[in-house]
């Protein structure tokens, strides 16, 4: 069974670099949701979900700059 890949933008990001799951960018219905999880995609530029291994990943050429 494979699973879902979404390519992230900059602006798909939280100000931390990260991204919630489940997210409206994987087109997730309510019915075959889990609980949220964060997922920092800001240090490898990917991170997978535990709950349901949907895959998120920076598109390429795109950059995360966040912290202060």
């Amino acid at each position: 069974m494979s699973k879902a890949v979404v390519e992230l933008q900059a602006t798909d990001l939280n100000a931390n670099g990260g991204v919630y799951c489940p997210s409206p960018a994987a087109n997730m219905a309510l019915w075959n949701s889990h609980p949220k999880v964060y997922l920092d995609v800001s240090k490898t530029g990917e991170a997978s979900c535990p709950y349901c291994g949907t895959h998120y990943k920076l598109a390429p050429g795109v950059e995360v700059h966040s912290g202060h």
